[in-house]
């Protein structure tokens, strides 16, 4: 285990993360919201502490093998979380120091769950912090870092595996810096494209930042306690909708659609998967809702399911309406979704769709075998046969995955909330979605969990967004020797 470059990196991430807590502090300032020394005291303490191990071990070299960029990852996730709870807890906005890192790590891995009753009476830079964190966790702040840090591209792509989200980490060009920055840049203009659209809708400049960084890194905190239903605009909620589905999709496609590979797009099985459970789930569910009544014009339904959809679907997690009131196999529906997830290289959260696919694969495989024994199938994804190591890997993905929520699910039961509210927690956690059902549905929070469930879920939030080997690295004993 090389620890010099594991500390190398957690420095630079640090100075990164001091970096992000500036444009906040601008706002401290111009709103003289009464933050502004809680924000100083956190970008001196960032500094600082990223400063240390860039002198002590300025100039250690070596490579940055798997088991180095897991366990890096890992530490830097967790230690970004921890300061980024500096700026809440310090001026006094959430006391306890749990609960402050409960709200940032589901801001920066972002899962959008909250333990505050209402956010609209915090300090704007704050509540900016909050959105902006999202943003940063939504590309991975490793993967932004990668594009200044001066290590090799085997290095990087070992970061890269353990911070990227799916089964398989691509280069869509041959240098993994180059790769890099061409996602980002895709993932900038679409959230500059957003803002621009939001100011169209009526938002001021402030709110229209807010909720593009809040949907591009599909994390769901807003500036208002209702939602994206504040606004009380159609056409910011099929905006935000829309957007929601875009942010969700593989950037590979984006970066294919630039070059002109449309052939690409049009064998990718993920993507229609994808968009045809979003177009079925809204159909089936508005049909539910007319059935049911409960809104008075077919249009209404349909907005509402859609965005809905969409925004569980995408991890997303914002809101229009109280779902929580809808029949139940509505509900039922959008859990399902919720586990799904989105996209595998997007910044959405859940198992992500191409898993599901392949699992869906792999027992029709098997149940194949049954029926003809000799016969030699492969499992094939966008017209490509799927190796057994992949197949493999996915399989045992969703095993522990399973255990984990059980686990979890186990220790959070002993708040007593209900079965509802303490599946549906560690569900929405898991899966980086944050609202979930019960006593955790739209405009509800994290607040009735006792610390212990907080610091579980708190857990369980990482391990959801960094699909769980880089936490599982850090509690292995053969991770840490020498060799």
């Amino acid at each position: 285990m090389n620890y010099r470059l594991i500390l190398l990196t957690l420095g630079r991430i640090l100075i990164l993360a001091a970096a992000a807590m500036i444009p906040s502090l601008v706002v401290a300032f111009l709103y003289n919201d009464g933050a502004q020394f809680s924000f100083i005291i956190s970008i001196a303490a960032l500094f600082a502490a990223g400063a240390i191990p860039l002198v002590l071990f300025k100039g250690s070299r070596g490579a940055m093998h798997p088991r180095e960029g897991f366990v890096a990852v890992a530490l830097c996730w967790i230690a970004i979380s921890l300061f980024g709870a500096l700026p809440p807890f310090i001026s006094g906005t959430i006391p306890n120091f749990i609960d402050a890192l409960f709200e940032m790590t589901a801001g920066f891995t972002t899962t959008g769950a909250t333990i505050l009753p209402t956010v609209e009476s915090l300090p704007r830079s704050i509540i900016f912090w909050r959105g902006f964190s999202q943003w940063v966790g939504g590309m991975g702040v490793l993967m932004l870092t990668l594009i200044i840090m001066p290590s090799g591209d085997r290095g990087a792509q070992n970061i890269i595996r353990a911070e990227s989200t799916g089964p398989a980490s691509e280069r869509i060009v041959p240098r993994i810096r180059k790769s890099v920055a061409i996602l980002f840049a895709i993932y900038l203009t679409l959230t500059v494209v957003q803002t621009i659209m939001l100011l169209f809708g009526g938002l001021s400049l402030y709110d229209a930042l807010l909720h593009a960084f809040t949907t591009a890194g599909t994390g769901g905190f807003s500036s208002r306690d209702a939602s994206i239903g504040a606004f009380h605009s159609v056409y910011i909620e099929y905006t935000v909708g829309v957007f929601m589905i875009l942010f969700s999709l593989n950037y590979g496609l984006y970066f294919a659609v630039l070059t002109r590979r449309i052939g690409q797009i049009r064998r990718n099985t993920e993507l229609k998967v994808f968009l045809s459970l979003i177009a079925i789930s809204t159909a089936l569910i508005a049909a539910d809702l007319v059935r049911s009544g409960i809104y008075e014009t077919v249009s209404e339904t349909v907005r509402h399911s859609f965005f809905q959809v969409s925004s569980l679907s995408s991890s997303t997690a914002f809101a229009t309406t109280d779902y929580n009131r809808w029949p139940e196999f509505s509900r039922i529906l959008l859990m399902c979704l919720m586990a799904v997830g989105a996209c595998a290289g997007s910044t959405g959260g859940g198992l992500k769709v191409v898993r599901v696919v392949l699992l869906c694969k792999a027992v029709g495989g098997e149940v194949k075998k049954i029926i003809h024994p000799r016969a030699v199938r492969a499992v094939h994804l966008n017209g490509q046969p799927v190796q057994d190591k992949a197949l493999t890997g996915v399989k045992h993905y969703f095993i522990i995955y399973v255990l984990i929520f059980i686990a979890a699910m186990v220790v959070v039961s002993v708040d007593n909330m209900g079965f509802e509210t303490t599946f549906s927690s560690v569900l929405a956690t898991i899966s980086n979605t944050g609202h979930g059902f019960g006593r955790v549905g739209p405009g509800l929070n994290y607040s009735g969990f006792s610390d212990l469930s907080k610091i579980v879920l708190t857990l369980v939030m990482l391990i959801g967004r960094l699909e769980i080997f880089p936490i599982l690295m850090l509690i292995a004993p053969s991770a840490w020797r020498r060799v």
